[in-house]
């Protein structure tokens, strides 16, 4: 299987490389350095697509065109929305919602947030991955992930966030990533853990970054692994 692996920061793709498999080289195509491994019987694709939707869908559609990439996995830290969403947490993102986006004065049979062809301000990850993924890792949590262009910031915004669209997570990539793929027919997994939970923000994403980071690679590896059984 080829795989596309995306991240948006650089602690997040070293801690990956870190324990990464058979290196196969870089090349260096559209401002985006592409790592290159083997693992077991999978090809592995990896690019630091910078913090943002625009430039993580980017990357992501590169992987896709560049490389005919099966399945695409974004990983990497997340601000947690909710008191169950614990520092260091991994989860599995069952749905995303793009929460800053707004076409609803135009489109006048939709609300904020929904994207034209969707039933409902959810954009839904791919099911057969996802329950591959689950049944690898039963204990770890499906979660709705409010995914925009900001740094959610301490505990009043991350409530209002949670209680107006249910999220338990947010980030500021998983919504370009998942479009651009549901757009090419491109499964992909979303494997996050949390670097700062309901009440903090961007002091303590600071301080728990590298170890969340961690966290989640390890389970990034097993999964990719599994994929060879």
């Amino acid at each position: 299987m080829t795989i596309g692996m995306i991240v948006a920061m650089r602690q997040e793709l070293e801690s990956f490389l870190a324990g990464a498999g058979e290196s196969l080289g870089t090349e260096r195509i559209a401002g985006y350095e592409i790592n290159q491994y083997r693992i077991g019987d999978n090809r592995i694709y990896v690019v630091e697509s910078g913090v943002g939707e625009i430039s993580a869908a980017a990357g992501t559609q590169l992987l896709i065109t560049k490389y005919a990439v099966d399945m695409i996995v974004n990983f990497g830290v997340v601000g947690g929305l909710t008191a169950d969403m614990s520092l260091s947490d991994v989860v599995f993102v069952e749905r995303v919602v793009h929460y800053d986006f707004d076409a609803s004065p135009f489109f006048v049979d939709r609300v904020p947030a929904q994207y034209p062809g969707y039933e409902s301000v959810y954009i839904p990850a791919d099911e057969k991955v996802l329950e591959r993924a689950c049944t690898a890792f039963p204990q770890l949590h499906k979660v709705t992930c409010a995914s925009a262009d900001k740094f959610v910031d301490g505990a009043e915004a991350k409530r209002a966030l949670h209680e107006q669209f249910d999220a338990d997570i947010c980030d500021m990539e998983s919504a370009g990533i998942l479009l651009t793929c549901r757009r090419c027919g491109v499964p992909a997994i979303f494997i996050k853990a949390v670097s700062d939970n309901a009440e903090g923000g961007a002091e303590q994403f600071e301080a728990m970054i590298d170890n969340a980071a961690r966290v989640c690679v390890s389970v990034v590896q097993e999964f990719v692994n599994s994929l060879n059984v």
